[in-house]
C-alpha cells in the first residue's frame, strides 16, 4: 500500500523568477557523451552520465506544482468542448495537498491555460513536387511555438483550508464544482468549489499567480462515521451524487443524494474484505454495482441491491492490491495494481468459469500506485509505479518479427531491443520522483497529468494516436 509522502517538504522552484507553468526542466545543453537509449530498471547510470529527455517523444511535456507535494487530484470537466485535438489547451483539476502540519493543507483550485505542444494534422499532408520549403525541418521546439502557441502556460490557482492531509480527492462528473475529499483525520467532506471555478474561468489568461491565501470555507457535508482514515472514494458516473467512500478498517458507505447539497450516508456499511478497502469503483454500465480492492489481496463485486455482502470476491493478486480502474469502454474490462509491481486485466465475464485474468504483466518492479483506462482507446491504459515510472500500454498490440526484421534491413542498422520487454508497452515517460497519482483528460484524447512528490507533469506522449472526430458539444461546468 505504497501511498504516503514521507517527510513531505513543501515544493521549490528550480527556476526562480519562472512561471509555475514552466515546461519540463529538460536540458538544452549539448550531451558530453554518446547519446543512448537507457533501459529502466535494466541500465545503470555510471558517474559522469546523465538522463535527458528527448522532447521528440512528446507532442506535449510541461510542469509545475502547487506547493506541498500532492497525493491525489482530478480534473475537473469543463465547458471548452468534449474532444479537443488543437494546441494551445486549457485545463481545470482539484487538488489535496500533503503539508507537514495539518493546519497547513488547502484543497487547490487551479486552472492552466496556454498548454502548448505540437498539432497533429488529421490527415498527413505530402509536398508537392521535390520542392520543399527549407522551413519544414525546424525543430521540435520551433513546432511546439509555432502549432501550440508560447511555450509557458499560465497557471492560475484558488485555494480552500482543509484540515489535515488530503488522502484522496474526486469530482463528481456530472456536476463536477461538487469535490469529495478523504482526509487523514479519518474525515469524508463533500465541497461545493463553483464559486471558485466560475473565477478562473472568467479570469483573464494573464500572468501566473504566486501562491494565493487559503479561504475558509465550510464544507457542504463532513462525515465521520469512518473508525479509520482512508483512500477509496469513487461517484457514480451514471447515478449523480450517488458515491461510496472506503477505509482502512475494511468498511465501504454508501451516500445517496437527497437533494443538490445533501446526502443520507447509510448506517449499515458494506463489508465483505478482511483488510484495508484501498480503492472503489463504479460500473460504467451499472448503475448499482461497484468493485472495490484491498490490502487482503483480494477484488469484490458488490450489487447495492443484494445488501452489504459482496456478489463475488475474486483472489486477484498475491500482495495489497492498491488500485483498479473499470474500463469505460469495454465495461467487462477491469484493471488492477499491486503492491508486488505487478498489475492484471480482467474480464469479468468470465468469472464463473473461474479464470477471468485475460493479462498479467510483470514489468514495474515497485508497487502500482494508479492505474487508468484511456477514456478515448478502448485498449489502452496508463500505470504509474514507485519505480518512477509511467508506463502507457495498448492491450492491442503484439509482436510481429516480419515486421521487425524488415525494419532493420531498411534502416541497416541493429535494432536490439530487449526481449523482455511486452509488446504492449507502447510508452515510458520518467523524471519524476514518488509518483502517485495519474489521470487521463477526458475531454483532450491523449493527454496525461501525473503527480508526484515533486509536483506535476502534463504530457502527451507522441505515439499515441486516436481517431475521434472534432466535437462542438460542451459541458456546462
Amino acid at each position: 500500500m505504497a501511498r504516503g509522502l514521507k517527510n513531505p517538504k513543501k515544493a521549490k522552484r528550480k527556476n526562480k523568477g519562472s512561471s509555475k507553468g514552466e515546461g519540463s526542466s529538460s536540458s538544452n545543453s549539448e550531451p558530453s557523451m554518446p547519446v543512448k537509449v537507457w533501459q529502466p530498471g535494466v541500465d545503470k547510470i555510471e558517474e559522469g552520465e546523465e538522463l535527458q529527455c528527448d522532447p521528440s517523444a512528446y507532442n506535449s511535456l510541461h510542469a509545475f506544482h502547487i506547493g506541498w507535494p500532492c497525493l491525489s487530484f482530478d480534473v475537473v470537466r469543463d465547458s471548452l468542448g468534449l474532444v479537443r485535438t488543437s494546441f494551445p489547451h486549457t485545463m481545470f483539476c482539484v487538488a489535496g495537498t500533503q503539508a507537514d502540519k495539518a493546519s497547513l493543507n488547502s484543497i487547490g483550485i487551479f486552472k492552466i491555460s496556454n498548454i502548448s505542444g505540437k498539432n497533429r494534422e488529421l490527415v498527413p499532408s505530402t509536398a508537392n513536387g521535390s520542392d520543399m520549403d527549407s522551413d519544414s525541418s525546424d525543430s521540435d521546439e520551433d513546432d511546439v511555438v509555432k502549432d501550440g502557441g508560447s511555450a509557458a502556460p499560465v497557471f492560475q490557482m484558488r485555494k480552500v483550508r482543509h484540515q489535515g492531509c488530503v488522502n484522496r480527492i474526486r469530482a463528481m462528473p456530472q456536476n463536477p464544482h461538487i469535490s469529495a475529499s478523504w482526509a487523514d483525520t479519518g474525515h469524508v467532506q463533500l465541497w461545493d468549489f463553483s464559486s471558485h471555478l466560475n473565477a478562473l474561468a472568467e479570469s483573464e489568461a494573464g500572468v501566473s499567480q504566486e501562491d494565493p491565501p487559503a479561504s475558509n470555507q465550510a464544507p457542504l457535508l463532513k462525515f465521520g462515521g469512518h473508525k479509520d482514515e482512508g483512500y477509496a472514494i469513487d461517484w457514480s458516473p451514471l447515478v449523480p451524487g450517488r458515491l461510496v467512500s472506503g477505509d482502512c478498517k475494511n468498511c465501504i458507505y454508501l451516500w445517496e443524494p437527497t437533494s443538490g447539497t445533501t446526502w443520507n450516508v447509510g448506517t449499515n456499511p458494506f463489508v465483505g474484505h478482511a483488510a484495508s478497502v484501498e480503492d472503489l469503483q463504479w460500473s460504467p454500465t451499472e448503475a448499482d454495482v461497484f468493485a472495490s480492492c484491498s490490502v487482503d489481496g483480494n477484488i469484490a463485486i458488490w450489487d447495492i441491491r443484494l445488501g452489504n455482502t459482496p456478489a463475488a470476491s475474486i483472489k486477484a493478486h498475491n500482495a495489497d492490491v492498491n488500485v483498479i480502474s473499470w474500463n469505460r469502454l469495454a465495461s467487462c474490462m477491469l484493471a488492477s495494481g499491486s503492491d508486488d509491481g505487478t498489475f492484471s486485466i480482467r474480464d469479468l465475464r468470465l468469472l464463473k468459469d473461474g479464470d477471468s485474468v485475460v493479462a498479467h504483466f510483470e514489468y514495474h518492479k515497485h508497487p502500482i500506485t494508479s492505474i487508468e483506462w484511456s477514456p478515448h482507446e478502448a485498449s489502452t491504459l496508463a500505470v504509474s509505479s514507485s519505480d518512477n515510472q509511467l508506463t502507457v500500454w495498448d492491450l492491442s498490440l503484439e509482436r510481429d518479427e516480419e515486421e521487425e526484421a524488415e525494419f532493420k534491413a531498411k534502416t541497416q542498422e541493429q535494432v536490439n531491443a530487449p526481449t523482455d520487454i511486452p509488446p504492449q508497452l507502447l510508452f515510458v515517460h520518467q523524471g519524476q520522483k514518488d509518483l502517485k497519482e495519474l489521470h487521463w483528460h477526458s475531454q483532450i484524447p491523449g493527454m496525461i497529468i501525473a503527480t508526484a512528490a515533486d509536483g506535476f507533469n502534463i504530457l502527451m506522449p507522441s505515439n499515441i494516436e486516436t481517431a475521434l472526430p472534432p466535437s462542438n458539444d460542451a459541458q456546462i461546468i
